[in-house]
């Protein structure tokens, strides 16, 4: 029963009818063209990666609500779409995402955050099946670093900079800042970063874990793009029970976790993408995936 309902709730999160299909195929097609703070395209030799751009060139990125509804619009469109395999989202060469719009929270009072769950909205990368890859270029501060950190893959550029500035502004960081932050690079410098507001460049971030590699700032998104087109020769049903396996990690102890990825790993040999891989490996062959 446990086998079987894991596979039948990854299932039921892959799986899209044609018509479905094909509807949100036109409402990916005509909203992507309305996006105010975002572009949104297909990359990759089979159009397989999808790539969101964050687009306020003169608020260098800022997260207002507007644009976190716009990207959590379009993560829903992509993560629907049978043939991407991959999400990356940038921002551009001078910035990532400078942060949260100050000028958006100044004049808002407790009782309107607490009431209205204030960012609530703001980790749907998070909760996207499919992979997503962060291609970081310039300043990734407060909700810019934490949203890089719900990603599942950090690619930086050389001139990427990293920073948790909320205590500046007599606050405190919102979206992931105090909790993601020290299950990644530790403790210690998780405390340094939110509690002085330091910046951490790409070469530093590389060596504590913050990001997976660091590229020249013009080459990082088309080496993200490729990551994700690596990622897309693989069986989409299998990546995206490998990924919720990771994430577990996060959420259980040790023991708990060993069990769900051992049931997680038992629930492959009821997709059709196992046996295909097992028995290319065995004949000397490519695997030819069906994702199913």
């Amino acid at each position: 029963m446990f086998v079987s309902s894991i596979c039948g709730k990854i299932c039921k999160n892959l799986a899209v009818s044609k018509n479905i299909y094909i509807n949100y195929g036109i409402k990916y097609m005509s909203s992507a063209s309305n996006f105010q703070y975002i572009l949104v395209e297909k990359k990759g030799e089979r159009q397989n990666v999808g790539l969101v751009t964050l687009n306020r060139p003169k608020a260098l990125n800022a997260l207002c609500d507007g644009l976190m509804l716009e990207l959590q619009s379009a993560l829903n469109q992509l993560d629907r779409d049978e043939n991407i395999a991959a999400i990356v989202l940038t921002g551009s060469e001078k910035a990532f995402a400078a942060g949260a719009d100050i000028k958006e929270m100044e004049d808002k009072k407790f009782k309107d955050c607490f009431t209205g769950n204030f960012l609530s909205q703001w980790d749907s990368v998070s909760k996207t099946i499919k992979p997503v890859i962060a291609a970081v270029n310039g300043y990734a501060f407060g909700g810019g670093c934490e949203l890089a950190m719900m990603c599942d893959i950090i690619y930086a550029g050389e001139n990427a900079q990293f920073c948790q500035p909320e205590i500046n502004l007599g606050t405190i960081p919102g979206a992931g800042g105090t909790q993601r932050l020290p299950r990644i690079i530790g403790k210690s410098r998780a405390m340094e970063m939110v509690l002085t507001g330091s910046r951490v460049k790409a070469a530093e971030a590389e060596k504590w874990g913050l990001v997976s590699k660091v590229y020249p700032t013009d080459k990082v998104v088309d080496e993200a793009i490729k990551l994700g087109e690596k990622i897309g020769t693989m069986s989409k049903l299998t990546v995206a029970i490998c990924k919720e396996a990771v994430n577990q990690a996060y959420e259980t102890t040790l023991q708990e976790g060993l069990k769900f990825e051992k049931r997680y790993f038992h629930s492959t040999f009821a997709t059709d993408d196992r046996k295909e891989g097992m028995t290319a490996f065995v004949e000397k062959r490519k695997p030819n995936f069906t994702d199913s």
